[in-house]
């Protein structure tokens, strides 16, 4: 599966939703989302015979508060999603690093090689900015209009995280273990 094909099945629900949210409501827009969900999860499967341990974490999510939110006729459970989900990854790898596993390490190894040094440390950053995510959604979603906590989640959470990603390539570099083709 092409990059572009990636994007568009990672990205296209979220935009839908964002969307649908603009031209509607936001039952409708997590009525698309979820279902947008659903086949973008098919569609991943049906391309490659797989489909990646992280949107299939994040569909289950939206496919289970999506479908309370749904069911009970109350935003509550799409709002407090983002925050969940956040925790749930920071105690994950911050368990991780208590039982002396690198559960980062386990999901990105095969796009970036490091030092177990390097990925002790963007553990402790990530596991911190889930924290910072998780925060900043229970702010925004309790003390802003919902349409204000949509465009927040789409428009003001991918580029903070784009930011900090990017603001780990030095900790990547630094700790950068060489690879076996260049070594031959």
């Amino acid at each position: 599966m092409n990059q572009m094909t990636k994007l568009a099945l990672e990205m296209g629900p979220l935009i839908l939703f964002f969307a649908v949210n603009a031209t509607r409501d936001l039952m409708t827009a997590t009525a698309v989302f979820v279902v947008a969900t659903i086949i973008a999860l098919g569609a991943s499967f049906s391309l490659t015979r797989t489909i990646p341990v992280m949107p299939l974490i994040g569909g289950v999510f939206v496919i289970v508060f999506g479908g309370l939110t749904l069911y009970l006729d109350d935003e509550l459970f799409i709002k407090i999603k983002p925050t969940i989900v956040n925790m749930l990854f920071a105690t994950i790898l911050l368990g991780g690093l208590m039982a002396r596993k690198l559960f980062l390490k386990l999901v990105l190894e095969s796009a970036f090689k490091a030092t177990d040094e390097g990925w002790r440390i963007l553990t402790w950053r990530w596991s911190l900015f889930f924290v910072f995510l998780a925060v900043v959604n229970e702010i925004v979603w309790r003390n802003f209009s919902t349409d204000a906590w949509v465009t927040f989640k789409v428009w003001g959470i991918m580029p903070i995280t784009m930011l900090f990603a990017m603001a780990q390539v030095p900790v990547l570099m630094k700790h950068q273990l060489a690879d076996e083709t260049d070594a031959a």
